[in-house]
């Protein structure tokens, strides 16, 4: 259930310079250096071109952005179907203990599930006890079958 003080929306184009400031948060808590310009260009076209969905929270009707998460639309051949990857969810360190993350993440699934998606898949760092916490919480199951890899070009 949503609380009455926060909003989850669907981000529009008008909303990429305020998913922007927490996208550059969400990237520097993974090492990245700040870059404001290059965060709000890559939310703007992710919405533009329909690459990604975007839900933000804000504070009641101030509009005040506090959390977000993105999902990009895929495929699994094996379920020969469409999935989503949840790849970000950030939440603002004054807003968080707060639910805004669990409700985010609520918001993605009925996306996910009006869609006809089949399932939603994420990764999280081992270190991130507080994501594995939420994602377990809402049902999601941990992967202990197969490992994940990757290349850097």
């Amino acid at each position: 259930m949503q609380h009455k003080a926060y909003k989850v929306v669907r981000a529009v184009a008008k909303d990429a310079g305020a998913i922007a400031v927490l996208f550059d948060l969400y990237r520097q808590f993974y090492d990245q250096r700040p870059d404001l310009l290059r965060c709000e260009r890559f939310i703007q076209d992710r919405i533009m071109r329909s690459e990604s969905v975007i839900f933000m929270a804000t504070a009641g009707g101030l509009n005040e952005p506090l959390g977000f998460t993105q999902m990009y639309p895929t495929f699994c051949s094996v379920a020969a179907d469409r999935i989503f990857v949840l790849y970000d969810l950030f939440v603002c360190e004054k807003a968080r203990g707060k639910g805004i993350g669990r409700q985010l993440m609520q918001a993605a699934e009925r996306h996910a599930r009006q869609v006809g998606a089949v399932r939603i898949q994420l990764e999280t760092h081992h270190s991130n006890t507080n994501a594995q916490r939420l994602y377990e919480g809402l049902g999601y199951q941990k992967d202990e079958e197969f490992f994940s890899y990757s290349l850097s070009l």
